[in-house]
């Protein structure tokens, strides 16, 4: 995700937040940064140089919350064939199995603690762990109504919910909100795919139904039969950047503002292509990341 900030999150959701971590006070300054559609993002690495260290947190023992806005979620939906049970099947197969995979132990690499500016931390400072069964459960549909075209500060109230409703904000923990299909964020399928922000110490996600976007967020990018191609690939782009930079922008970026995401989205062909990779629960289509001990983008570390 390109660096883009938006700040001031609604006073509502602020305090929503507040009240789900039980009064913790410590807070970041809330960017944005979000996966850029397919024709946005040229077919090569965002540059050759490494991510550095911007003196924030990183998630030690990453944990994902995921729920599902939306009463549709519940009374089910299936365009195109595709049910939503079949989605989020699709999305809890892939976070129940990121944890531990090979995929995602490049993000092992980076830590926090260490010198602003660093670029290889070595045994330094406190790094990922890429914990196994990193979902555990932790997935609800909230029937409440979802607005088609909700809002940042919704969004950011949804994550908040969650948060809320799992007995408050969790250290290292990424809240996605997923909605339903024809509810999207503007701007999304257009301009972007997903996004990632915080707010005060809640970390969150949104991913709309990736497959309203077609071609341009995934749908079919690895596999001739991939419906849900650009739910792995979007929702791993988003969780690796999380790990690495919980609290947008003050994490591991590069020159430009981009992630380890960022750098090897949308790569068709040569070192660090989207491919196929086998977790313990399938196998998914991802996208590579970027690691500065390889040097470039790599599937698997």
């Amino acid at each position: 995700m390109h660096r883009s900030l938006r700040l001031g999150l609604s006073l509502l959701a602020v305090v929503t937040v507040v009240l789900a971590t039980g009064g913790t006070s410590y807070a970041h300054q809330a960017g944005t940064t979000f996966m850029k559609v397919k024709a946005a993002h040229g077919n090569k690495p965002h540059g050759s140089a490494n991510l550095f260290y911007h003196g924030g947190a990183i998630e030690q023992n990453a944990a994902v919350y995921i729920v599902y806005w939306g009463s549709e979620w519940s009374t089910g939906f299936g365009p195109n064939g595709h049910t939503s049970a079949d989605a989020q099947n699709y999305v809890e197969g892939f976070f129940n199995g990121v944890g531990g995979s090979m995929w995602a132990n490049s993000t092992k690499q980076y830590c926090s603690g260490v010198a602003t500016g660093t670029i290889q931390c070595g045994t330094s400072g406190t790094h990922p762990t890429n914990p196994a069964n990193e979902l555990a459960g932790h997935t609800w549909v909230d029937t409440s109504s979802v607005p088609t075209s909700p809002t940042q500060n919704q969004i950011a109230a949804e994550a908040a919910r969650l948060a809320s409703h799992f007995n408050g904000v969790q250290p290292d923990a990424d809240y996605m909100v997923f909605t339903p299909t024809g509810h999207s964020e503007s701007g999304f399928g257009t301009q972007w795919c997903a996004y990632h922000s915080s707010s005060g110490n809640l970390s969150y996600s949104y991913m709309p139904y990736q497959p309203d976007a077609g071609a341009s967020c995934g749908m079919n990018f690895v596999n001739n039969n991939g419906y849900f191609d650009g739910f792995s690939i979007v929702g791993g782009h988003e969780y690796a950047e999380t790990v690495t930079d919980p609290y947008p922008n003050s994490g591991w970026l590069d020159s430009r503002g981009a992630e380890n995401g960022d750098k090897c989205a949308w790569l068709t062909s040569g070192p660090g292509a989207a491919a196929n990779t086998s977790f313990t629960t399938g196998s998914f289509a991802v996208q590579s990341l970027w690691s500065n001990l390889a040097g470039g983008c790599v599937i698997s570390s």
